[in-house]
């Protein structure tokens, strides 16, 4: 089976060499000529998880439509908010009837839409044929071959089973789940607590305060993505609590997470974000938080890392706000 990964940062070059060890042809996708170059030539990405060796049968291309040709499914990994770009790209080359796998965890900012909805909108896409993508899964282990597991999300039975087989391995389980809202939701909105349990970290303030802000984290992005039309059991899964525990613990490889603990000790955003690797993060946090008011939901942790983010509030002084807010019993949903 061919597949398309069509996008060569960490975690689609990190796809690519285990779709290659689960018995898959390859064609990664990247526009950057150095890439390719590498790949071609010395069979690593020089860019993005540079001391990794890409197996042999994963072929280089900067042409979508070479990628694309053939394939049995596209992985599309590209981040969010530079996703319709590349898209527009990929569109007249898409085989028809051949499922997008979108394994970018965010929200676009400009039109709060999932990243189903985009794909939809620029591919004309029918709904049957998108998969979510997600779960606990660092690209740097999924690279070592470290045992993971994640979660494909689709309308489609058929397709899903299909690919389930295909993308496992002995080192990488994948379950199937009907949720695609909750799965994209769940997903996106984790790196918002990860922002937020790195700014913890690096204000010092302990193992019971991040224990707490996961906990409360994890309950009003669940309540924001039940309104938006997620199933609450999909948020205690792998791509909402087993993604939101590995992207906040301690000595984490998040970059979201990293985001925060340098804000924490007093770094500004710019110089942050000034590296090569996006933090999804980031641009999740403002779209989470005007998501959550256009629906009127209450998430005081996403307003407070929003209010970090943009410079009206210090840090310590978010902790501060977050920790005298008015008393109330602990509820669900």
């Amino acid at each position: 089976m061919k597949i398309a990964v069509v996008g060569a940062g960490s975690w689609g070059t990190a796809l690519a060499i285990h779709l290659s060890r689960a018995g898959c042809e390859v064609a990664l996708w990247a526009r950057e000529r150095e890439i390719i170059e590498g790949v071609r030539t010395r069979r690593r990405n020089p860019l993005f998880l540079p001391e990794f060796d890409l197996p042999a049968g994963v072929l280089a291309t900067s042409d979508v439509a070479e990628a694309a040709a053939g394939s049995a499914a596209v992985v599309f990994v590209v981040p969010v908010q530079f996703a319709r770009a590349v898209l527009r790209e990929l569109s007249p080359h898409l085989p028809q009837a051949v499922p997008l796998v979108s394994a970018s965890k965010g929200i676009e900012v400009a039109s709060l839409a999932r990243m189903d909805e985009v794909v939809t909108a620029e591919l004309g896409l029918a709904p049957e044929r998108f998969v979510a993508l997600s779960g606990p899964s660092f690209a740097r282990e999924v690279a070592e071959g470290r045992p993971t597991a994640a979660v494909l999300a689709g309308r489609d039975g058929s397709t899903l089973s299909e690919l389930q087989r295909s993308f496992s391995n002995g080192m990488f389980r994948f379950y199937t789940a009907s949720d695609v809202i909750g799965v994209e939701l769940a997903g996106a909105l984790k790196n918002v607590v990860a922002i937020a349990a790195g700014i913890a970290e690096g204000l010092r303030l302990g193992q019971n305060a991040t224990a707490a802000l996961l906990t409360r984290g994890l309950h009003e992005i669940a309540r924001l993505g039940v309104r938006l039309g997620g199933r609450e059991e999909t948020f205690r899964g792998l791509a909402g609590m087993g993604d939101l525990v590995l992207t906040c613990s301690p000595g984490s490889l998040s970059r979201n997470r990293g985001v925060g603990e340098r804000l924490g000790r007093g770094e500004k955003l710019p110089a942050i974000l000034s590296g090569r690797e996006v933090a999804e993060g980031v641009p999740t946090t403002r779209a989470a938080a005007a998501l959550a008011r256009r629906e009127g939901v209450e998430m005081p942790i996403t307003f407070a890392v929003e209010a970090i983010l943009d410079g009206r509030i210090a840090p310590r002084e978010a902790v501060i706000a977050l920790m005298t807010r008015s008393l109330k019993e602990e509820s669900a949903l």
